[in-house]
Order: C-alpha cells, then sequence, then structure tokens
C-alpha cells in the first residue's frame, strides 16, 4: 500500500503566482508545500498597478505586503505614437496609485504570509523528478537549487495536487505534456544605474518607442534607476550587447536620456537580457496539475499586467484545486476559462497600443506586429487554447 500523502497540494514556484495559490488553499484548510527555487537573476523594476490592492486584501496580505518599501508610482509617462511626451496621472483613479516594487521584498512577504497562514515554506528548494502514480497522487523530489542529491533539505514527497508556477518554463505542465505557445520573441536588455546625486523624486514610468522597439524607465524604491530596451532578438540592435552600445543608444532617445542623464551615463555595466515575449499553454490544467501565473500566461511587459496577473491567475488556480479536491469536476474548466478571458483582454489591448504606433511601417519590428495581429486573432471564450 502506498504511504498516505503528506500534502494536499505542492505548489512548485515561491512567486505572486505561487504565493497566492499557497495562501488560497492554505486558508481554504489545505496541507500546502511551498516550494521556492530562488534561482534566475534577481526581480528588478517590476510595478503593480493599483488594482493589485484588491487582489492582496482578497488574499487578506495587502497591508503586511504593501507596507514600507515600495515606491508609489502616481503616474506614467509616454512617448509612443509621437516624439511628444504624454501623461497619464492616477488622481482619479478609483483604487488609488501604483507601486515600483522591491521585487524581492514583495516576494518574501508574500511568501512569510503563506507561511503565516499554514503553508510549509520550502526556501531554495526546487521540485524535481514529478511522478504521477498508479493511485492518483504524485510522487516529487525536493532538492536544493543547487542539485546535489544527499544534502540535508532533500526528500521525497507525496501529494494529491501539484500548482505549476514555474515561470514562463512551465516545467510540470510541459512534463506533463502542455505545449508552450509563444505570440512572439520579444527581448529585454536591462541595466539598473546608480542613485542620482540630486534626483526629484518622480515616481512615474516612462515609455519612449523608436524604430526598432521601445525604452522603459523608472526609479526603484532604492533610488537607482531601471532603464529597459524591448526589441527583437535576430534584429542587428539587439546584438549590441556590450555597455557602450547600449550607452550610445540610450542617449539618442529623447527623453529616457534625460532622466538617466542624472544617474551617470560615463561607465557602465552591460546590460542583462531577459525573455518579455507573450506565451501560454494550449491547456492550464492536466492530470493532478494546474498551471499559475507566466506558466499558464505570460504577458509582454508594456502591459504592466504581469504581477497583477500572477496573483489573479494564482488566487483562481487555488479556488479551483481546491474546489476539484472537494469533488467539483468543472472548477478547473472554469478556471480555464477565467484565464482565457484574461489573456483576450490582454491580446485586444496590447493590438490596440500597437496600432497606435504608426511612425515605422517598414521596420521589421512594427511590421511583424501588424502581420501577427492580423493573422492570429485573438481567442474566443469557447477556445481551449489557453
Amino acid at each position: 500500500m502506498s504511504p498516505a500523502p503528506a500534502y494536499d497540494v505542492v505548489v512548485a514556484g515561491g512567486g505572486p503566482a505561487g504565493c497566492a495559490a499557497a495562501l488560497t488553499l492554505a486558508h481554504a484548510g489545505r496541507t500546502v508545500l511551498l516550494a521556492d527555487a530562488g534561482t534566475g537573476p534577481p526581480k528588478a523594476g517590476e510595478a503593480l498597478v493599483s488594482v493589485g490592492r484588491l487582489l492582496l486584501a482578497d488574499l487578506g496580505v495587502a497591508e503586511p505586503v504593501l507596507g514600507s518599501g515600495h515606491l508609489p508610482c502616481h503616474g506614467n509617462l509616454s512617448a509612443w505614437g509621437s516624439p511628444e511626451l504624454h501623461a497619464v496621472d492616477f488622481l482619479h483613479d478609483p483604487y488609488g496609485h501604483g507601486w515600483h516594487l522591491d521585487r524581492p521584498l514583495f516576494d518574501r512577504r508574500l511568501r512569510a504570509a503563506a507561511g503565516a497562514a499554514g503553508a510549509e515554506v520550502a526556501e531554495h528548494t526546487a521540485v524535481r523528478s514529478p511522478s504521477r502514480q498508479s493511485d492518483g497522487t504524485w510522487q516529487l523530489a525536493l532538492r536544493d537549487r543547487a542539485g546535489r542529491a544527499g544534502r540535508a533539505g532533500d526528500r521525497t514527497v507525496r501529494c494529491r495536487w501539484v500548482v505549476d508556477a514555474t515561470g514562463r518554463g512551465a516545467a510540470i505542465a510541459v512534463r506533463s505534456g502542455a505545449r508552450r505557445r509563444t505570440g512572439d520573441q520579444l527581448t529585454g536588455l536591462h541595466l539598473t544605474l546608480d542613485p542620482a546625486p540630486q534626483t526629484p523624486l518622480d515616481g512615474r514610468s516612462l515609455v519612449e518607442s523608436d524604430q526598432d522597439g521601445w525604452w522603459y524607465t523608472a526609479l526603484l524604491p532604492s533610488r537607482q534607476r531601471l532603464v529597459a530596451y524591448f526589441t527583437d532578438p535576430d534584429l542587428p540592435v539587439a546584438a549590441a550587447r556590450g555597455a557602450e552600445r547600449f550607452r550610445q543608444r540610450l542617449l539618442a532617445t529623447r527623453h529616457i536620456s534625460r532622466r538617466a542623464r542624472p544617474h551617470g551615463l560615463t561607465i557602465l555595466r552591460p546590460p542583462r537580457r531577459a525573455a518579455a515575449h507573450s506565451a501560454h499553454l494550449d491547456r492550464v490544467h492536466g492530470d493532478g496539475w494546474t498551471a499559475a501565473g507566466d506558466a499558464a500566461a505570460a504577458f509582454d511587459p508594456l502591459s504592466s499586467q504581469g504581477i497583477l496577473t500572477a496573483l489573479y491567475t494564482g488566487l483562481s488556480a487555488g479556488q479551483a484545486v481546491d474546489a476539484r479536491l472537494h469533488g467539483d469536476r468543472a472548477a478547473l474548466s472554469d478556471y480555464a476559462a477565467k484565464v482565457t478571458t484574461a489573456r483576450t483582454a490582454y491580446q485586444h489591448g496590447h493590438r490596440a497600443v500597437h496600432a497606435q504606433e504608426t511612425r515605422w511601417p517598414d521596420r521589421p519590428f512594427w511590421s511583424r506586429r501588424q502581420r501577427s495581429f492580423h493573422h492570429n486573432p485573438p481567442p474566443t471564450k469557447g477556445e481551449n487554447s489557453s
């Protein structure tokens, strides 16, 4: 006889989606293990829109997570479709301002909240070798993030369900037969500038498009400044990874350069590269597993919806898994429909924003997106492509 599962649910991934799922399940009385591998470069420069406060309130963690340490964002600036700068402020937003997050702090507080709610939190622990057992449970190997077997923290656990919140790679879902669908190949080149000696505190973000992509900059809670350029990886501009080429292109911008100059551009480090493309799974649940966050659907950062979507899909996935374990066979299909609805709204917005930029119709970056929009309409609610 197989041993009884130690957990109802193992959540693989300790980012916002995984934490939201773990919190939801723990509040429902489920035994939960939240495994955070803690791999990859540190996150920087991510924003949470104002409505995110409601999701965090639904999770019961708004005050501890959004307390001190983050920088309020009171509006957005953009030079898009025109060289002129346009402003949108959040003065009349019913939910208040947004936030430029100290992302490591944000994630740590979410994991601490999951632990306080009753979930077991395993830091720096990766879920490896998921194996579906004949009795319908899972057997999983938990290993330190270096993957070295035999260390004190290594163990094998069993559970009834797995939530895949492992990010764009969707490691467990793909291993279980799901397929990744990508909408483009957008890549980001990121650079963090040192604090400026004297910089007026301006919590607004700024987006500026150019002929081969678009720029983004914002102050961080540390008073450093994030500068990022988004383009396609096969274009010549993406090959200019060196610090000097990045600096030259940055200085050629009209608005981004004005905000970057006070931080010092004489000596720069080479920018880091990170995937930023739209992607989704062809199905967000299967035999004993459910995907959430970027594993289920990853959005272009232009939307500023990444953290919000992670929290929403994590919470919704947690609710669906709890209902399914109670015997509700429609719960997972209802969750898939929610993900499809979110993707549809994102894609309509994505098309509308890119349609506003008409200055370089013959440049590959922009012409590709117009062709893609023409040949790939947004999903409809009845599709199973999410």
